[in-house]
Order: structure tokens, then sequence, then C-alpha cells
């Protein structure tokens, strides 16, 4: 029982997962500073204050808070474009130079000289004329 348990713990995948999960934990105030400090300040000063918390909408005796779900929208836009743009384009481009290109595959047919047809390569005789081929 503890070897199964080991045996999937130690496969590729669940350890990959793991780095990736605390990596991705680490990376969350990189970006979150880069939201905060860096794209928030330039959407104000381009746009004006960047902050829609106190958009509200009375109900009856509650208050809806849209303002909150906008800023929670607007952050995770940017930082979706952010991972995009800086992380997840310039892999795919950084593998896409380095995959080799795949080996034709062998043929698994050969075409009969007399009638045409695909015949599989290791025939002695043609399915549909019979003919001998080489």
């Amino acid at each position: 029982m503890l070897k199964g348990f080991r045996d999937f713990i130690l496969r590729g995948n669940v350890v990959d997962l793991a780095v990736a999960v605390i990596l991705g934990a680490a990376f969350n105030s990189i970006v979150t500073s880069l939201v905060g400090d860096v794209l928030n300040p330039l959407i104000a000063a381009t746009i004006g204050k960047p902050d829609f918390s106190g958009v509200m909408l009375h109900v009856g005796g509650g208050v809806i808070k849209v303002g909150n779900f906008l800023n929670a929208t607007v952050s995770f836009l940017i930082v979706a474009s952010v991972v995009y743009f800086a992380i997840v384009l310039p892999m795919n481009t950084m593998m896409a130079c380095l995959k080799k290109p795949d080996a034709p595959a062998e043929a698994t047919t050969k075409t009969c000289s007399e009638c045409l047809s695909q015949i599989p390569q290791a025939a002695r005789r043609c399915a549909h004329c019979a003919q001998p081929v080489a």
C-alpha cells in the first residue's frame, strides 16, 4: 500500500504540479506588485483614478458593491494579460524554436504499378488486380 502511494507521489506530473503551485504562489507577489505599483498608476495617469469601489447599487435595505467586482475583474484581466504576454507567449516561441522537426513517417502502403491502387508495404500481390508487385 505504501509502495503504491510512494510511486504516485514520485510520479513526474505530481512533482511538476507541486513545483508549479509553489512557483505560482511566489510569482503572485511579483504580479500583484506589477499591477498595483506599476500598471494601476499608469492607468490612473492616463484616464483618472482606477478605483471603482465607490460604485454601489442600493436595493431595498441592502447594498450591492458592483465596484469591488469591477476592481477584481480589471485586476484579473491585467494579471492574465501580463502572465500571457510575459510568460506564455515567450515560452511558446522558445519551445517552437527548440522543437526539432518530426522525422517523416515511414510509408505503410505502396502503389500497385498496374492498377495504381494502394496496397500494404509487405504485400507481394495486389489485392485489386492480383498482379505480382516487386
